[in-house]
């Protein structure tokens, strides 16, 4: 556990802060300009930490004109890509050196564990934005292979004012995958952080601004999705937005933008992962363990976690004996609390929704309880193949285990959903590893482990769990650019010259 702190101390850490409460517009802290808040409080024990400016559609709007004389004026746009790298390294040492402080505001703000905040998030963070800075002057154009008369260029513009609309599961990480690439390219951006997350991203504004981010090109408006995330889908002068979210509420973007100006929209949406374990997988134990890191890091709230183990019949009963052994050593509890590995479900009303998977009468093979925004790493075997819980994305750390009895059986009934973003194959045998993998319709498939790759691979989904681009990796600029071609005509005699 490195260098983590005792209970006490981060409980001590918690007192003293101060909430940053205020939308991010224009380089500084705003109220909402109708002057309402909303309450936001610590998932763990329903305690209020702060009243958070509730921005509308006028916010919206003042926003985009900020950000879009921003990137007119060419204050970021038109900077030397080797400045905006510096500035952008600058954030990231900015971060490190706050790293504490954002590790137990966002516990706080999310019912996180500190455990996973420390080792997962905010050093991911950190290395997401350094990463995306060191490509910034490593990205070339190219010229065409035109006639002896032309030259061709292809270049990458920025594509203007950027909408990035993040979940609440992974609220500083989400925003480093999306800030990293979307300012790396020259953007101006308007982050609406998830309603029930707001306090991280807030603080990482204000830090871009000491970072030497200019005024107008990082704005953060916290509120509803009806108040915030509408008016940026449908306003005329955003240029793209980048959502990350549930598949019902990313539907809307493309919508929004039909009845727009047509902007650009990518979409990371859910998940119901498969993780198939075939009966020649070797070393069950560890196999065991990366299930239960699969099914409840995070407390299951993961969009890629693995919510469905499809497990051949002749090592079923060794594996889930190994597996129920790991998941035991999951306590849970106060997310400030380093020794606890699951902490509280982000809300009440994502609580309730997870408990209502929980029903009588299933087969329940370890957890199943839930009170006062905890829910046990639950695991149930599933015979009904179109029950709820196999079917829906749950968000919650609930495992569902499904029976087959061959490699085919495995295959078809992974990718029986309506989802597509991730899964894991666990086998001995390369051959069916591949032929697994190449198989199963998902954005990233990972072999004898579970994971998404990391920042060097894109990320992203098929079917209901994505959609126009992917998130990581070079991949990301794509979403975040356009691509001009200019082409110069060389001839000496117009009357040579080449339609």
């Amino acid at each position: 556990m490195g260098n983590l702190l005792t209970h006490e101390e981060y409980q001590a850490i918690a007192a003293k802060l101060e909430f940053p409460t205020q939308a991010f517009i224009d380089g500084r802290f705003r109220p909402a300009m109708s002057g309402k808040t909303f309450e936001t409080a610590n998932p763990a024990t329903g305690k209020v930490l702060a009243k958070v400016a509730a921005c509308g559609a006028e916010d919206v709007d003042f926003a985009v004109e900020k950000a879009r004389s921003a990137f007119e004026e060419g204050r970021w746009s038109r900077l030397h890509p080797g400045e905006r790298k510096d500035i952008l390294i600058r954030l990231a040492k900015l971060l490190k050196r706050n790293a504490r402080e954002l590790a137990v505001l966002e516990s706080l703000d999310s019912g996180k564990t500190i455990y996973d905040c420390e080792n997962v998030d905010i050093p991911e963070t950190i290395h997401c934005l350094k990463w995306h800075a060191e490509l910034i002057d490593k990205i070339y154009d190219h010229v065409s292979p035109a006639s002896d008369n032309h030259i061709a260029m292809i270049v990458r513009e920025p594509v203007g004012v950027v909408g990035l609309v993040l979940p609440w599961n992974f609220p500083l990480l989400m925003l480093a995958w999306k800030i990293g690439p979307a300012l790396a390219a020259g953007n101006s951006v308007i982050v609406k952080p998830a309603k029930e997350t707001t306090l991280t991203a807030l603080r990482v504004a204000e830090l871009a601004t000491e970072a030497g981010i200019p005024a107008g090109v990082f704005n953060v408006l916290p509120g509803g999705g009806p108040e915030v995330g509408e008016p940026l889908g449908l306003h005329m002068d955003v240029d793209m937005v980048s959502f990350t979210g549930s598949t019902a509420t990313g539907r809307r973007f493309p919508k929004y933008s039909a009845d727009s100006n047509l902007k650009e929209i990518t979409l990371e949406m859910g998940g119901k992962n498969p993780a198939v374990v075939l009966d020649d997988a070797e070393n069950l134990d560890r196999v065991a363990a990366h299930i239960v890191n699969g099914a409840f890091w995070n407390m299951g709230e993961n969009c890629s976690a693995s919510s469905r183990l499809i497990v051949q019949r002749g090592i079923k009963d060794e594996l889930i004996k190994r597996i129920v052994a790991h998941a035991r050593e999951w306590p849970m509890g106060d997310p400030l609390n380093p020794e606890n590995r699951v902490g509280a479900l982000v809300s009440k009303a994502h609580f309730n929704k997870v408990s209502s998977y929980l029903e009588k009468g299933q087969k329940v093979l370890l957890g199943g309880k839930a009170k006062d925004g905890f829910v046990e790493p639950t695991i149930i075997d599933v015979a009904d193949r179109d029950a709820k819980i196999v079917r829906e994305e749950i968000f919650g750390p609930v495992l569902a285990v499904l029976t087959v009895e061959s490699f085919e059986e495995a295959i078809a009934l992974a990718n029986d959903s309506e989802y597509g973003l991730a899964a894991s194959i666990y086998t001995a045998n390369a051959k069916r590893a591949i032929r697994g993998a190449r198989a199963i319709r998902a954005g990233t498939v990972t072999v004898n482990s579970f994971g998404e790759g990391d920042i060097t691979t894109p990320f992203g989904g098929y079917k209901s769990s994505g959609f126009g681009g992917r998130d990581n990796g070079i991949h990301a600029h794509d979403q975040y650019t356009r691509i001009k071609t200019i082409w110069l005509d060389l001839t000496d005699n117009a009357d040579e010259a080449v339609a």
